[in-house]
């Protein structure tokens, strides 16, 4: 949906040159898990599965000399039950900046470039569904809060992007930071990223307990390569210090596991997509090597069908299922569920606007 609003009587509103779309995906469907430590709803009705649903506003306008300002206000969505996903008003995205020929540069809440290259690069799945690659590899953090983020144009295939998110503690300013490259490739079939991050996670001293470092450095290489008959994916991922597997702090199930947390590991992702008609069958293998003495390794198998009705619109079903080794508790969660047991099987639809 495009428009565009006349200058308002006090000056706020926007220009006849500016863009407003407005978008969203609204997914939803039936999530049967298994394999559930405590407290497990074995059936039920999440939203967002395969991908977050969402409300989101986009504009667009131009400046002069090639520079347009751009905004973004996205709001995340339980469509099974009306609430906000994540109890924010836009908590998916909320950015505004500059875009021209030299590069976009944006502030606000924004997407980690790490994850982006976990997902968009190197998962057939996506982020979603059961198979999510994110169950085990890379770090559980989608976006970062006040991030300034500089995206380059591409040059023949190569594009770069750079982020830095202020932590902005009272008491530190290393502390709870965020920073983190992108350098990507396309041409043809070729789709390669190499992507860096770290996360400052610094819990500080409180009475007599000493400050607590669980800081994360992740490095992946990411690659997809569309074979027409078929894209097969691949990626490894180096993660150093505690806290840098995916393990979400919000979740009180996936908190128990924080002890547990590997400092030391290596991610190996192979997938594949095969489109049949309008059919799409994925597959992916992910396995998380766990360094540390404990040896918490976890192995991910997962397959899954899409069937698209339109461009917008599709069916979606997928089964993983997740090896724990020697007391680790990784689980199948999907694009908006961090999940509760090793097995996890969907059953949904999706439909964009």
């Amino acid at each position: 949906m495009l428009f565009a609003p006349a200058q308002a009587a006090d000056g706020a509103g926007s220009a006849a040159s500016t863009n407003v779309a407005v978008y969203g995906v609204l997914d939803a469907g039936i999530v049967a898990e298994r394999g559930c430590a405590a407290n497990c709803a074995n059936t039920k009705v999440s939203g967002g599965v395969a991908s977050g649903s969402r409300l989101g506003v986009q504009g667009r306008e131009a400046l002069g000399n090639d520079v347009s300002a751009v905004f973004t206000l996205e709001a995340g969505v339980q469509n099974d039950t009306g609430q906000s996903e994540e109890g924010r008003l836009f908590g998916r995205q909320a950015y505004v900046g500059l875009d021209s020929r030299l590069g976009a540069l944006t502030l606000g809440r924004q997407y980690n470039p790490h994850y982006l290259a976990l997902t968009d690069v190197a998962d057939p799945f996506k982020g979603g569904m059961a198979g999510s690659a994110s169950n085990l590899a890379g770090y559980s953090v989608k976006r970062y809060d006040n991030t300034v983020k500089y995206v380059t144009p591409a040059l023949r295939g190569v594009t770069a992007s750079a982020i830095y998110s202020f932590g902005e503690s009272p008491y530190s300013n290393a502390s709870n930071r965020a920073y983190g490259a992108t350098l990507g490739y396309s041409a043809g079939a070729v789709n390669v990223s190499v992507s860096h991050q770290r996360k400052n996670n610094l819990i500080l001293a409180s009475g007599t307990l000493p400050a607590i470092d669980m800081s994360a450095r992740n490095t992946l290489i990411a690659a997809n390569v569309d074979l027409k008959v078929a894209t097969v994916f691949a990626a490894v991922g180096v993660n150093k210090g505690y806290g840098s597997s995916p393990w979400d702090p919000n979740n009180a199930y996936s908190a128990l596991a924080l002890s547990m947390s590997s400092s030391d590991s290596r991610d190996t992702l192979l997938g594949v997509s095969v489109p049949v008609g309008g059919f799409k069958l994925l597959a992916s293998w992910v396995r998380k090597d766990d360094r540390d003495l404990a040896n918490r390794d976890a192995s991910q198998m997962a397959v899954g069908l899409t069937y698209s009705l339109s461009k917008r619109s599709d069916f979606y079903a997928s089964y993983a299922k997740i090896h724990n080794k020697n007391g680790a508790r990784y689980t199948v969660g999907n694009a908006s569920d961090s999940g509760r047991g090793d097995a996890a099987f969907n059953l949904g639809f999706r439909q964009g606007f």
